[in-house]
């Protein structure tokens, strides 16, 4: 009897199941956030490039903040037993715990986004210094690293939304190696999206989020040492 529950135990738990339980736990969550997100995906990919249509670019991103939120929450806490799996229970959870909390940082990054967008496509119409586009661009990749902080620190996490936007803040010079990871990991997604769609890069959306987990590892530890109980 001892034995059968030892074996029992140990089914499930192997190198084998562990990378079936990751790629199930990845499609699951994939599935879910592209459902989630659908509603403002739809119109976004049938928007043609063109600066006059930056705005509408945002608004129809703005059910991706929860929905990436959601998927965090369940990649965060999922298992590596094949035996008891359930990200899409996770995903909801998180779906409903983070969806406040989550627009309130996604939204004013999206219309920070959008201003920088809207400036940098009618730069030549401004007249304005080469120098201007320069530091438009330097404020965009902050504003996205902030955000890319915000999202992970508001998807496991109860803190308060102004203390959300500054430990994004903090940690954007307090953790480097998160900070450069996390631009990698953006400029790596922009150029999969120009050599290839957008599409392809939504359906790696979950595998992107899962990098950027891993890559912001050293911020959560030390968030959860310093600043919770």
């Amino acid at each position: 009897m001892t034995e059968l529950a030892s074996q029992s135990r140990r089914f499930g738990t192997g190198p084998l199941s562990q990378v079936a339980s990751l790629v199930y736990t990845l499609l699951a969550v994939e599935l879910l956030l592209l459902l989630t997100a659908l509603p403002g995906l739809v119109p976004l990919l049938l928007l043609r490039a063109d600066g006059s249509n930056v705005p509408l670019a945002a608004a129809c991103a703005l059910p991706l903040g929860p929905a990436v939120s959601a998927a965090l929450y369940a990649l965060r806490h999922r298992r590596d037993d094949i035996t008891d799996l359930r990200p899409a229970a996770a995903f909801w959870r998180g779906y409903r715990l983070n969806f406040a909390g989550s627009l309130k940082v996604w939204l004013p990054g999206l219309v920070w986004l959008a201003v920088i967008g809207l400036n940098l496509t009618n730069f030549r119409a401004a007249n304005v210094p080469a120098w201007w586009a320069a530091l438009l661009v330097a404020v965009g990749v902050g504003v996205t690293l902030w955000l890319a902080n915000a999202l992970v620190i508001t998807s496991l996490f109860a803190f308060r939304t102004v203390d959300v936007a500054r430990l994004a803040l903090l940690f954007l010079a307090r953790t480097p190696g998160v900070t450069i990871g996390t631009a990698c990991l953006t400029g790596l997604a922009i150029l999969l999206t120009a050599v290839t769609s957008e599409v392809i890069t939504l359906l790696l959306a979950s595998v992107f989020a899962l990098v950027l987990l891993l890559t912001a590892r050293p911020m959560i530890t030390t968030i959860t040492a310093e600043f919770t109980a």
